[in-house]
């Protein structure tokens, strides 16, 4: 069995952003419902010493489309001081990501494999192929992070539960 670079990258980012976005938006629900203001969960932490929710929306971008920037740039820099968006952008800015992902052309994503890059942050510079920072780094990042966002909700009590964190599945046919 093979896969594209497409399949491997933007396809699983497109299938956990929809399902983030559909968390976030279960989550607006049950802040309605119990009267909850949304805000309160947008500094909230799983742990004291973890980022907040906000950061952790971010860096589902940052892992995604902005994953895919860097591999065509040759070069990922995480940004520095990250804008403190409020739930609803937060929910826009899934929203957005979602669609430029969509965009992207099939072919010219499955050109970066291959490709030499480099992860640098201050004066460490990390050097990869493109499969092998999609892997061994994006990807668990990605994941990583947008687990995190659906523990921050579920903590919070949240009716939310595994198949909501899947998202549609890819099925036969």
């Amino acid at each position: 069995m093979s896969i594209s670079f497409y399949e491997a990258s933007v396809q699983n980012y497109l299938q956990t952003i929809a399902a983030a976005r559909g968390v976030l938006d279960k989550g607006l629900a049950y802040c309605k419902e119990m009267d909850v203001d949304p805000e309160d969960i947008v500094e909230r932490r799983v742990f004291a010493d973890m980022h907040p929710f906000r950061f952790q929306i971010h860096s589902i971008v940052l892992h995604s489309l902005g994953a895919i920037d860097g591999m065509k740039a040759g070069l990922f820099k995480p940004p520095g001081e990250r804008p403190k968006h409020n739930y609803a952008e937060l929910q826009a800015l899934l929203g957005d990501t979602q669609t430029a992902l969509e965009k992207l052309p099939r072919p010219e994503i499955d050109a970066l494999a291959g490709k030499d890059m480099v992860f640098e942050v201050r004066d460490n510079r990390r050097h990869f192929t493109t499969e092998g920072f999609l892997l061994s780094f994006s990807l668990p990042n990605f994941y990583f992070h947008a687990t995190t966002a659906y523990d921050i909700l579920r903590g919070r009590g949240v009716p939310i539960g595994k198949r909501d964190f899947m998202g549609q599945l890819r099925l036969k046919g």
